[in-house]
């Protein structure tokens, strides 16, 4: 048996009371942050307003808690959003996914506990920090509160949450082993199965998503299905699981011709996870299922993948489903959690559910029924030439609300910031195939077409962060990544997969890094890289998305969008992000005056009763030559600016927010650019 050793390391035993979580939407309640998502409706919503437009330029930093000693090695993408709960913040943190409390006022460590999951840790498709952790109150018969997360190596853990110990009643010493009682076989050690999400916890209910490496270079066909389970937050016992690819007798198992459902895999639930505890259900954002961006193993539309499935909270039964991508070949997985909200529409309140995506569109339904609440319609969409794919011949397009960022590719979209640039950008795209949105990929030749262009790229659009929700106003605020994706097949090297074609360009050669699909035991395939033809250096150019390192595309890169949910319109639109160095100071544009193009990358928002604060997700460097980002307020009926304060590194995980001592508080995770994570937290100065 693989030993696993864990640390908890005591400083206070800190007095709790039993904080209740979040209702399903309406927001952070009595100035805590009980969730990822302030609530279990993901609105991202805080009903605070003692930092406003007229102070936050003024903020302060209250405290801040650096995590470089919480593993091995320092942690570069530190993607956490804290909990807080009576003056206590809880937050994951370092290389190995530590869970640390602090004081909320004033950052001091309480407790830290660290896993050493040793191979199986090592080994693991989703390792460092992940986004966070999620909280049980206890019950009144005097059970504990406790925390629970999902370690590196596919492990639930349950902490005590006034001593960070393992909870000896929870399952194995505290542990789940979730690669166990799946309904399938998976290799404890390299079955290739973890999560970066936090578990969800509604009423009793710990909820419990999957994910895999990235798919675009699958090592094979075959690979562990991403099914969705509930446990006893008590006992740590399995209540029910869903199967996110049907077994036989199940609904939606005839969309997999070919028998396709028995080896293939994926189709987990990677991003957040909400629940309505009122109706009784979870909504689960399925991923795409194994080959990213070719299906021809699994023929058929593919259900449950690239869908918005609702299970029973008590039974895992489905109760509806809409699909959103058939026949997924686009790496459309939806990527993060969906936005519980009530909105009024004709006079009337509707219980509703908004699903931001990698494509931009939101899609929005009645989430007791899965009817949409605006027509969406079977559009046709343009077939490919793959051998041997299977198309789907349509694909879901709402009425409402309209894209809220730029689809598809045409010669309008190119760079023309000079005529030059424009002639060389139209050059470049000559290589590649263009069209709108759901083009599919294409086999990659020298010759041209190089793949399909595709914006927004294949992280999207919106990625994890997923969007706010204000339900005074009824505005739900998204950001967006508008850059560039190529799309190209080739058949893999000898040895590398047993898929006909996987992600590649022909000036590179097929994809060589990442890839799911080792199989559900866990085995590795090994290769050999061929040695690549050599090429002149125009050649190699054309596989370059950029003009002279400018991007191919014209501005903006990064927009927040503010949707009118009563109406389905969008209210208003900014770039979002200071314009990246590369571009300001290129010589190209020398003495051109270029409005803020915003910065490509996935960013939380966070809206309170005052204002809507993101920070930026990539650094630039300012008028005294810091290098940093900037952490920016904006006006929630305008979009306008409002303030703005300085960061030392990129925001890279959503910014939350609460009240203590009658100050609030707002903190946000950061890292990247070669800064390790970092907690900040600010608050207004004092008097």
């Amino acid at each position: 048996m693989q030993k696993i050793t864990g640390i908890a390391l005591v400083f206070a035993v800190v007095g709790l009371t039993m904080a209740s979580l979040a209702a399903a939407q309406g927001g952070a309640v009595e100035g805590q942050w009980p969730t990822y998502g302030g609530d279990l409706g993901h609105t991202r919503y805080a009903p605070l307003d003692q930092i406003t437009a007229e102070n936050f330029a003024e903020l302060e930093i209250a405290w801040r808690f650096k995590t470089d000693n919480l593993g091995p090695i320092p942690e570069y993408r530190f993607q956490s959003t804290p909990l807080v709960i009576d003056g206590m913040l809880y937050s994951t943190g370092g290389s190995r996914r530590a869970v640390v409390a602090l004081d909320a006022e004033n950052g001091e460590l309480k407790w830290v506990y660290s896993l050493d999951e040793g191979a199986r840790g090592a080994a693991s498709p989703r390792q460092l920090s992940g986004r966070g952790l999620a909280y049980w109150p206890g019950d009144d018969e005097g059970t504990g509160a406790r925390i629970v997360y999902v370690t590196p190596g596919y492990r639930l853990m349950a902490l005590d949450v006034a001593t960070g110990r393992p909870v000896p009643t929870f399952g194995t010493e505290g542990l789940v082993d979730l690669k166990t009682d799946n309904d399938q076989q998976i290799d404890p050690t390299t079955g290739e199965v973890g999560l970066h999400a936090t578990p969800i916890v509604a009423g009793d209910v710990i909820i419990v998503g999957a994910a895999h490496r990235t798919g675009g270079n699958p090592r094979s066909r075959s690979n562990v299905k991403g099914y969705v389970r509930g446990y006893d937050a008590r006992t740590g016992e399995r209540l029910w699981i869903f199967h996110t690819i049907p077994r036989p007798g199940q609904f939606g198992r005839d969309t997999w011709l070919s028998d396709s459902a028995v080896y293939t895999g994926n189709t987990g639930v990677w991003g957040q996870i909400s629940v309505d505890v009122e109706l009784g259900l979870v909504y689960l954002p399925i991923e795409a299922a194994t080959g990213d961006y070719f299906g021809a193993n699994r023929p058929g539309d593919n259900l449950f993948a690239e869908s918005l499935v609702a299970v029973d909270l008590h039974t895992g039964e489905r109760r509806w489903h809409y699909q959103l991508v058939h026949h997924g070949i686009w790496d459309h997985d939806i990527p993060c959690a969906p936005i519980l909200l009530d909105i009024t529409i004709d006079g009337e309140v509707v219980k509703a559910v908004a699903q931001p995506t990698k494509q931009v569109f939101l899609y929005v339904f009645n989430r007791e029924t899965g009817e949409p609440i605006w027509p969406i319609e079977e559009q046709p969409v343009p077939a490919g030439d793959v051998p041997g794919e299977w198309y789907a011949p349509t694909q879901p397009i709402p009425t409402r609300p309209p894209a809220y960022d730029r689809q598809g590719v045409t010669l309008d979209d190119l760079i023309d910031f000079t005529p030059e640039l424009r002639a060389e950008a139209e050059e470049r795209a000559s290589y590649y195939r263009l069209g709108p949105i759901f083009t599919p990929p294409t086999v990659s030749r020298l010759e041209g077409p190089l793949g399909t262009l595709t914006a927004p790229a294949q992280g999207g659009g919106t990625n994890w962060p997923g969007g706010s929700y204000d339900p005074e106003t009824q505005i739900l605020y998204v950001s967006s990544n508008s850059s560039l994706g190529a799309l190209g097949l080739m058949p893999p090297y000898p040895g590398q997969s047993d898929m006909d074609y996987i992600q590649g360009n022909a000036v590179t050669g097929p994809r060589t890094s990442g890839g799911s699909g080792s199989s559900a035991g866990g085995g590795r395939s090994s290769f050999s890289v061929p040695p690549r033809p050599r090429l002149s250096p125009e050649i190699r150019r054309r596989a370059q998305l950029t003009v002279q390192g400018l991007p191919l595309l014209k501005p903006p890169y990064g927009v927040i969008s503010a949707i009118d949910m009563a109406r389905g319109e969008i209210a208003w639109q900014i770039p979002h992000g200071e314009t990246p160095d590369h571009i300001r100071n290129h010589p190209a544009l020398d003495g051109l005056d270029i409005p803020r193009t915003g910065q490509p990358g996935s960013v939380g928002t966070l809206v309170t009763r005052a204002l809507l604060i993101a920070g930026e997700a990539q650094a630039h460097t300012n008028a005294s030559g810091d290098r940093g980002a900037m952490l920016r307020a904006y006006d929630k009926s305008t979009g306008d600016e409002v303030g703005a304060v300085w960061l030392p590194a990129p925001q890279s995980g959503s910014p939350m927010t609460y009240m203590l001592n009658d100050v609030q508080y707002l903190v946000v995770a950061v890292s990247g650019g070669g800064y390790s994570g970092e907690l900040i937290a600010f608050r207004v100065p004092e008097a």
